[in-house]
């Protein structure tokens, strides 16, 4: 199950593209808290110590217990959304959800695939058809991602949700016959045929040097003896 991390946040009073600025240049990232039973609020968090709890989270699905300043309860919330600068580096933005315990939350947990498939020597591929599945649970429930043992599985067969099985507390949001992996078929390539058009001289084309017509060859007398 995804773990609970602690992480310290502040109130974010000043706002605007220059307090922004300033804020990123002194290591604190803005962020936003929202949700249906919280007051939205403006908050930062502390840069280096984000950026190392979501480099050792194994899931994008993190929970965290905010602990905001001035604040006497902790907001448990789940990482919604994390905005990179991919072009210089580091992080612009984050949006927190906050979640009660005893809330059913939906997110995107990502598959896991264990096991050698027999398919496998038979020459098949296994692939991923979807590689997150979204699912209800509690937050206490939440998994860091879905195993599918795919021990079993034979070339030309899937394996759909109705097979898998899910931790306890753990629904699927997706219906029971849709298929989850897949073990293709090997292909086989062909290599294509000569055409009649290939294999004939092409139109136009000139003898190669030293070659005598076919109709010249038929047509000259045969030598006397």
């Amino acid at each position: 199950m995804a773990k609970i991390l602690d992480l310290q946040a502040e109130v974010r009073t000043q706002s605007g593209t220059g307090a922004v600025k300033r804020m990123r240049k002194a290591g604190t990232i803005p962020a936003a808290l929202y949700g249906r039973k919280v007051k939205a609020a403006s908050i930062q968090v502390h840069g280096k110590t984000f950026s190392k709890l979501l480099e050792g989270s194994a899931s994008d699905n993190i929970l965290v217990s905010l602990k905001i300043a001035g604040s006497s309860e902790d907001q448990l919330a789940l990482v919604q959304e994390v905005q990179h600068d991919y072009l210089r580096g580091g992080i612009l933005h984050i949006d927190f959800h906050a979640v009660a315990a005893d809330e059913e939350i939906h997110a995107n947990v990502p598959v896991t695939m264990i096991g050698e498939a027999k398919g496998l020597k038979q020459g098949g591929l296994v692939e991923a058809i979807h590689h997150e599945i979204e699912v209800r649970c509690l937050p206490k429930d939440l998994p860091e991602s879905i195993q599918i043992d795919v021990t079993n599985l034979e070339v030309g067969k899937g394996i759909h949700v109705s097979e898998i099985t899910f931790p306890e507390g753990v629904t699927c949001h997706l219906g029971g016959d849709v298929v989850i992996v897949m073990c293709e078929e090997p292909k086989v390539e062909v290599e294509p045929e000569p055409t009649a058009a290939a294999a004939a001289p092409a139109a136009g084309a000139k003898p190669a040097a030293g070659a005598k017509p076919a109709a010249a060859a038929a047509a000259k007398p045969a030598a006397k003896k």
